[in-house]
């Protein structure tokens, strides 16, 4: 249901909500997003019962993490750590996994796993900004396993193009499942399984697609409700009169494995 409040307080709402983390707890009730019929976050729990040393890459406010090691209990690693970048992550991540007894490493997106060769059987991640494939085939053990939900192509992208208009093929082509297969097995790993589907997505409040855009940074970047505010407010009527705006979201689930000697 829309909300009925002014604009200008629904657009105040939504850059006042603070974006650390990955708890998407705040959009109920104003947003929807479809889940993938795989359930990433239970099958890493039962990964990870079965796992002895597990690394999250990317591991955001470690929420997901979190969940999946409650869903591992009494069976979870004997090893756990979690990589992440953006210093407020780190901290929420930090007081979120350390009563897990997981190890929360400081380090930037993109920069070589900092873990000795061989160090994990079990890698995961959830939506990272792109896989390093060699670097998690260096870090997996023989027979190790890489079980990850990537975002796909063109991910939301009515919402991004509604902004910034039609993208380029070579930016809405961009994260193409296939494409990461080819580059999976050139750094010597095998794709077990690849799965990938579109999910609708609902704003219901222009506020839910002001604390989204900041949330998620990089799907219109540099946006600031100043530098937008006209298409924000056309978006605000167009909520209001026609009903929740419709995206859709791009996702897919790798199963990958590092072949034994």
């Amino acid at each position: 249901m829309a909300d009925n409040r002014s604009f200008e307080d629904l657009v105040a709402e939504g850059a006042g909500v603070p974006t650390e983390g990955w708890d998407f707890s705040w959009f109920e009730g104003r947003a929807t997003e479809a889940r993938p019929s795989w359930g990433y976050a239970r099958s890493a729990g039962e990964r990870l019962a079965r796992a002895e040393a597990a690394l999250d890459i990317q591991t955001g406010g470690g929420e997901v993490l979190d969940f999946a090691l409650g869903r591992a209990e009494p069976d979870r690693p004997l090893l756990v750590a979690a990589m992440e970048g953006w210093p407020p992550n780190v901290a929420k991540a930090t007081g979120l996994l350390r009563p897990r007894g997981a190890l929360v490493v400081a380090a930037p997106d993109g920069a070589p796993l900092p873990f000795a060769d061989e160090a994990f059987d079990l890698v995961l991640s959830r939506h990272p900004v792109r896989p390093h494939w060699g670097e998690v085939a260096r870090v997996l053990l023989p027979g190790g396993t890489y079980f990850a939900q990537h975002v796909g192509p063109a991910s939301a992208f009515e919402l991004v193009e509604y902004f910034l208009g039609p993208q380029p093929d070579a930016v809405r082509s961009g994260r193409d499942p296939e494409g990461e297969h080819k580059d999976a097995e050139r750094a010597g790993l095998e794709v077990v399984d690849l799965r990938a589907e579109r999910l609708r997505m609902e704003f219901h409040d222009i506020a839910a697609v002001v604390h989204f855009l900041r949330k998620v940074v990089w799907m219109v970047p540099g946006f600031t409700v100043e530098a937008y505010e006209p298409r924000l407010r056309a978006l605000h009527e167009r909520i209001r009169t026609q009903g929740p705006f419709v995206a859709h979201s791009a996702r897919h689930l790798f199963d990958v494995r590092k072949p034994t000697r």
